[in-house]
């Protein structure tokens, strides 16, 4: 059966790898606006499942495609990719020496046999970052660029010095619960 990843991410592409399941990219081109009304664990669903289901409907035959959404969540504000530099660092000094939550949705949608499964699932993580100087945050937001992360950081580079624990589940803070993708696939006979 044929897996589609419905991301650009390279972590989520690693993960992929690093699980050995054999899959194929489409980035998704869904619009992530999604109704502020609902909770952000609902923000984070729907956008995974916009995703899903913008690749899913440009495809045909039995698939199975894979969506997924992170958002980092500050004092129950939602951190998106920092825009600039000035916003980067913005970021940086707000978690610094505080925890804060990351949500990483995932949207398994499968046809198989002429049915079509939904899987919906969110995962809730607490990240602690070390106090940092103002210094240490010019310097890794100017040598790292980190534009394309949500919260302005990649916790699986150069930011890890700065991580003093996490609670949850590392590969959804990169952004794959990649167990549960392993599960969803194994379950429905995808690999």
């Amino acid at each position: 059966m044929k897996i589609i990843l419905a991301s650009g991410s390279p972590r989520r592409q690693d993960l992929m790898k690093q699980a050995k399941i054999p899959y194929e990219v489409m980035v998704s081109d869904f619009d992530e606006k999604v109704n502020n009304a609902l909770s952000l664990e609902e923000q984070s669903k729907e956008i995974a499942y916009g995703k899903a289901k913008e690749v899913f409907a440009k495809t045909t035959g039995e698939r199975c495609v894979i969506g997924s959404d992170t958002l980092v969540i500050v004092n129950g504000i939602k951190f998106g990719k920092a825009k600039s530099r000035e916003e980067a660092i913005e970021m940086l000094k707000t978690i610094q020496g505080k925890s804060h939550k990351i949500y990483t949705s995932i949207v398994v949608l499968i046809e198989k046999n002429g049915q079509v499964k939904c899987y919906k699932e969110l995962s809730q993580n607490t990240v602690f970052v070390k106090k940092m100087t103002d210094l240490e945050i010019e310097h890794y937001v100017d040598s790292e660029k980190p534009y394309f992360c949500a919260g302005a950081y990649a916790i699986q580079g150069v930011f890890a010095v700065f991580i003093e624990k996490i609670e949850g589940d590392y590969p959804a803070v990169l952004g794959l619960p990649i167990h549960r993708v392993y599960d969803i696939l194994k379950e429905n006979n995808c690999i």
